[in-house]
C-alpha cells in the first residue's frame, strides 16, 4: 500500500479501501488515459469553427469518458490476464494478480465504470452513440490479441484511436471521413511505435509465458519498423491537414509531433526497461504538440 501512496495526489488522498480499485483502473498511471483522450481532443479541435476554441463541454465529456473507458479496458485486461500477470515481474503487483481484489470485486467495478460511461455516451448525438457502442467490441477483445497474433499493438491502435472518429462526430454531428480516416490511421501508426517501445520492457517475461508482441516479432529490427510507422503517421497527419484545409500552425504541430517521435526512435535504449517506460510516457507531450497545432490553426483561421 505504501507504494501506491507514493504515486499522484489522487492516489495519496484515497481511503485505503479504494486504493486497489484505483490501481485496477490505473489511476496511478494516467499516461494511458492521456493516450486514449488525445485522439478525441484532436478531432474535437479539428471540428471547431474557424476562430473558435474546441467545444470545452465535449472536451470535458471525452476526458471523463477516457478515464472510464481506459479503466474498464484495464479491468477487462486484468480479469483475462490475472494468471499471466502473476508470472511477470512488472505486473505481479496488480490487484487481481496480487490478490488484493477478487474477480468478483473487479466485475462489480467494471459494471460501475461501464454504467458511468453509458451516462456520458447518452449525452452525445445518435451518430456518436453508434460509434461509441461499436468501440466496446474492440475494448473487450483487445486483451485476447496477445495470445493469438504477433500484432496486438496494431489492435490496440484500432482501439485507442477510436476517439479520432467519435470526437469529430460528437462535435460536428457526423464524421467527415476525408478528415478523420487519415487521422485515425496516423494514430494507429503512432500507437505501433509507442506501444512497441512499451512492450520491449516485458519481452523476456513474454517469451517465458508465451504471449506475443511486435517487440518480439520485430526484435533487433524494431527501430527500422519505428521509422516506417512514424513516416506513415506523418503521411496520415498530412492527409488530414490537406482534407481539412489546415494552415501553417497545423503543419507545425504535426511536424513537432513527428520530430518528437524521431527523438524517441533515435534515443531509446530498447534493452533498458526504465528508458523504454520514460519514452513511452513522453508520448503525452508528442500528442499535445499536435493538439496545440490544431487549436492554433483553428483560432488563426478566424483572423
Amino acid at each position: 500500500m505504501a507504494a501506491a501512496r507514493s504515486g499522484n495526489l489522487l492516489m495519496r488522498s484515497l481511503p485505503d479501501s479504494l486504493v486497489p480499485y484505483a490501481q485496477l483502473m490505473r489511476l496511478d498511471k494516467p499516461i494511458g488515459t492521456w493516450l486514449l483522450a488525445l485522439p478525441c481532443f484532436w478531432s474535437i479541435a479539428l471540428a471547431a469553427s474557424p476562430g473558435h476554441l474546441p467545444d470545452l463541454h465535449m472536451v470535458a465529456l471525452f476526458g471523463a469518458g477516457a478515464v472510464l473507458l481506459r479503466g474498464a479496458g484495464c479491468t477487462i485486461n486484468d480479469l483475462w490476464d490475472r494468471d499471466l500477470d502473476a508470472r511477470v515481474e512488472r505486473t505481479r503487483t496488480r490487484p487481481l494478480a496480487a490478490g488484493t481484489l477478487t474477480p468478483r470485486d473487479a466485475i462489480v467495478a467494471l459494471a460501475v465504470q461501464l454504467s458511468l460511461g453509458l451516462v456520458i455516451l447518452l449525452q452525445l448525438n445518435d451518430y456518436s452513440k453508434v460509434l461509441g457502442a461499436s468501440s466496446l467490441l474492440l475494448v473487450a477483445t483487445y486483451p485476447l490479441m496477445k495470445r493469438i497474433t504477433d500484432w496486438p499493438q496494431a489492435y490496440l491502435g484500432l482501439t485507442f484511436n477510436w476517439g479520432a472518429l467519435m470526437g469529430y462526430a460528437a462535435a460536428a454531428g457526423a464524421c467527415d471521413w476525408h478528415v478523420v480516416l487519415p487521422l485515425y490511421g496516423a494514430g494507429i501508426a503512432w500507437t505501433l511505435v509507442y506501444d512497441t517501445i512499451y512492450a520491449h520492457q516485458d519481452k523476456k517475461d513474454d517469451k517465458v509465458v508465451g504471449v506475443k508482441s511486435t517487440a518480439l516479432l520485430w526484435g533487433e529490427r524494431s527501430k527500422a519498423w519505428f521509422v516506417m510507422f512514424a513516416g506513415l503517421c506523418g503521411l496520415g497527419l498530412a492527409g488530414t491537414g490537406w482534407a481539412s484545409g489546415a494552415g501553417p500552425a497545423y503543419y507545425a504541430g504535426a511536424a513537432a509531433m513527428i520530430g518528437h517521435l524521431a527523438w524517441q526512435i533515435r534515443s531509446v535504449d530498447l534493452g533498458n526497461g526504465p528508458d523504454c517506460m520514460a519514452k513511452f510516457v513522453s508520448n503525452k507531450e508528442a500528442g499535445a504538440l499536435l493538439l496545440a497545432g490544431i487549436v492554433a490553426d483553428r483560432l488563426m483561421a478566424g483572423v
